[in-house]
């Protein structure tokens, strides 16, 4: 007969985390599983400007100033951090309903819908609730099982519901929603005043050694010049415009799946509830606002139960024990202790050596252990007992 063990296993919840989410350093780094752009977006960063340091700040800082490599620099570690808070961070993501949680919403909305048809389409899944005094559809999601918070949004990428979603940036290879669309926000700011910075010295210096040595043999002595004129120049644009088009966006207080819909600005002309009708108001709301807290608990602990088989020599001593239920009987039965609420007929049972009998002069023999009389003194002191 095979024994079976069962052992508790300690993990991190984490580890369990539904969706298509990646985590590194026990549950500290959250990103999304497509992380090929981010490492893009970090190689261009970190080379273009390795170049800028190797190339021109060493000629500008003896002949315009040294402060232009220090502020650089500084500009750079800003743009870095920003991008990997942005990146490695939790964006807001809703934990899943529960079995229990699932099945009571469900309940709910066959109650409140009643029974439908066949045949029939039933009615969408939605509450409405008051913000600001304007009505505002709360939709469910059928692979989280709940009802979305106003301005989350399932996102199809990472595969979860995301508070205050505004998008997913495969550069920064995250979403971007209510806890850390801050950061998004100053990394494409840094980003390009960086990249302006880079690509006005970069004119700078080759008009300086050109005034000197002449435009060619400037560019064969500083080829990495060239190259980064061209990534600045391209990038320009597409950090600059970006940059742009969020700022738009925090005056009005609106994300930009929000922007996209058109939800507060369709046919309806529904005002937006979340806009204090304030541009410095709105700003400070959305960069100045409280730092939420994660509501996922990424590392705390969890026990899992897992059946393994028993090892040999465990289940050889189970077997052995279960082959002599005499001695189990015998030893579970009999008081071990004497104290005031051990009855008196049991207390001499108790005693190292047999008793004589009185009203015989022959010495009786203990019984043998093997013998059912052995087991039936012991059980009958415990009733008492």
């Amino acid at each position: 007969m095979s024994a079976v063990m069962i052992t508790r296993k300690v993990s991190r919840k984490w580890e369990k985390l539904p969706g298509k989410n990646t985590f590194c350093c026990d549950g500290r780094v959250m990103m999304a599983r497509q992380k090929g752009v981010f490492y893009l977006t970090l190689f261009l960063i970190i080379g273009t400007c390795s170049l800028f340091f190797a190339f021109e700040c060493p000629y500008l800082a003896v002949h315009l100033s040294p402060a232009i490599p220090v502020f650089a620099v500084l500009l750079f570690v800003f743009v870095v951090a920003m991008l990997l808070r942005t990146s490695f961070s939790d964006p807001g993501v809703l934990p899943r309903a529960l079995p229990e949680e699932a099945n009571f919403i469900e309940m709910e909305i066959e109650a409140a819908n009643g029974n439908v048809m066949a045949g029939q389409r039933p009615p969408p899944r939605i509450k409405n609730v008051q913000i600001n005094n304007q009505i505002v559809k709360l939709k469910y999601c059928y692979t989280c099982k709940i009802f979305r918070p106003p301005r989350a949004s399932h996102c199809s990428i990472c595969d979860n519901c995301v508070d205050r979603f505004d998008h997913h940036c495969p550069w920064v290879g995250n979403c971007v929603g209510k806890r850390n669309y801050r950061y998004f926000y100053l990394f494409t700011l840094s980003l390009s005043l960086l990249t302006i910075y880079i690509f006005a010295f970069d004119i700078v210096h080759v008009v300086l050694r050109s005034v000197d040595s002449g435009f060619l043999s400037t560019i064969k002595e500083t080829p990495g010049t060239v190259l980064e004129v061209l990534v600045c120049f391209f990038t320009l644009w597409s950090v600059v415009g970006l940059t742009g088009f969020h700022t738009y966006l925090i005056s009005l207080n609106q994300t930009t799946n929000e922007d996209i819909k058109g939800s507060w600005s369709g046919k309806n002309r529904v005002q937006n509830p979340y806009s204090h009708k304030n541009i410095i108001k709105n700003c400070c709301e959305v960069l100045c606002g409280p730092n939420y807290p994660s509501v996922l608990d990424r590392r705390g602990l969890m026990l899992e139960d897992s059946t393994s088989p028993a090892p040999p020599a465990a289940s050889a001593a189970s077997t052995h024990k279960s082959s002599n239920p005499v001695s189990q009987t015998t030893k579970s039965s009999a008081p071990l202790i004497l104290n005031e609420h051990t009855p008196d007929e049991a207390k001499p049972s108790i005693g190292a050596g047999p008793q004589k009998s009185t009203s015989s002069p022959k010495e009786e023999k203990p019984p043998s252990p093997t013998s059912p009389n052995a087991v039936a003194p012991a059980v009958i002191k415990e009733s008492a007992h």
